[in-house]
């Protein structure tokens, strides 16, 4: 084993999640488990039968098994098949195929592949043109390559081509083609791991996590659907982590959580944040309380009101946006933004304090999938 991997813990995927169902491992750790065989290949001759993949944690690797295919001359090639475990994932036993060539570039160059979708739009945090493999699982890659060829300059002069059989099929079963990502799948994951999440055991333990957080009558908790709230209440707010609850796309039934566990206690709670991306955030001003992509339409419909109403300027920026990245992106340098950004939050509130009881101030903080503080917290 290399020496960087030397350093990691096995993720045990055998070992179930706190709901009692299976783990899996994304898209984005078969594109990587797929180039390190192939680049073995490559290098050795020889195909491993498995390969260790570093985690983008920095603690963990998993150990995921690769498959040959016929080899092109200059190429070398490698396959995975995705196991999602127990999540309802489209990409469930998809084949990720990756083909690997040096080049005389000195760079790792990301090639798409059959089934790997071709970024058309602006707001996605890839330039168009670009095949759709998104920034955690080019770096998962470039580390891979970096521990096949050890040394620790990850650019490599080498051409990494992705792709995934029967993908464009798959990819209509996605949000890919109303995100302007149109061929085939993206290649995703911001952990290497894929959280299994059943509707009913995933509600449970948000319920769980509501009570416990409530538990010692605390000034202030936190609502987030993902890690920014995490992350804005390590940097500002210096809570213990108990108090951070992370509610995914259910953002109504959390709030009913909060409420119903306050009723049974007789209890109030002084404060409560809720923090994350006004991609899903912003959807609640329309009434949307489950903002799964699937279920609900995007939040930039729920944006244009406001900027008809208060901010004029922005309007101009948001009439053709796909997405609230890239509305967040057009908005990067707007005078008018931070004011912007401040009355969705409001907004945001508006809605939240009407579904609530026994909370005395609900506060919104909106961030970019970066962390970078839209509104308020300026």
């Amino acid at each position: 084993m290399h020496s960087t991997l030397q350093l990691l813990s096995p993720f045990d995927l055998a070992a179930l999640a706190q709901n009692g169902l299976r783990r899996g491992f994304t898209t984005g750790t078969c594109a990587t488990a797929a180039t390190k065989a192939a680049l073995m290949l490559l290098q050795t001759g020889t195909l491993p039968d498995l390969v260790q993949v570093s985690l983008p944690d920095g603690i963990h690797y998993l150990t995921i098994p690769v498959t040959a295919l016929e080899q092109d001359e200059g190429w070398s090639s490698a396959s995975v098949i995705k196991d999602a475990g127990d999540d309802p994932d489209q990409t469930h036993r998809a084949r990720i195929i990756v083909r690997v060539r040096k080049n005389a570039s000195g760079h790792i160059k990301f090639l798409r592949g059959d089934g790997v979708g071709l970024v058309t739009q602006p707001g996605l945090r890839i330039p168009i043109g670009e095949p759709a493999i998104n920034a955690v699982p080019r770096a998962m890659i470039r580390q891979a390559v970096s521990e096949v060829l050890e040394t620790d300059s990850p650019d490599a002069g080498l051409d990494v081509e992705i792709g995934c059989e029967h993908g464009e099929s798959i990819a209509l079963r996605t949000f890919n083609p109303r995100l302007g990502i149109l061929g085939g799948i993206s290649i995703l994951g911001t952990t290497g791991v894929v959280e299994p999440k059943s509707l009913a055991s995933f509600k449970a333990s948000i319920e769980v996590y509501i009570r416990v957080a409530l538990a010692d009558n605390p000034s202030q908790i936190v609502l987030s659907p993902g890690n920014l709230g995490q992350r804005f209440a390590r940097a500002f707010l210096d809570l213990p982590l108990k108090q951070i609850v992370q509610m995914s796309n259910f953002a109504g039934f959390a709030l009913d959580s909060v409420r119903d566990t306050l009723r049974e206690a007789d209890a109030t709670l002084p404060l409560l944040w809720v923090v994350g991306h006004p991609g899903k955030l912003a959807k609640i001003i329309d009434g949307v309380w489950d903002t799964h992509s699937h279920l609900s339409a995007g939040a930039v419909s729920a944006l244009l009101p406001i900027a008809l109403s208060r901010h004029p300027s922005i309007v101009p920026q948001l009439v053709d946006a796909n997405s609230c990245e890239a509305v967040i992106e057009r908005l990067a340098h707007h005078p008018d933004a931070p004011a912007f950004w401040i009355s969705v939050e409001e907004a945001i509130v508006k809605v939240l304090a009407a579904r609530l009881e026994r909370v005395g101030e609900v506060r919104v903080r909106l961030f970019s999938m970066e962390g970078t503080a839209l509104g308020g917290t300026r």
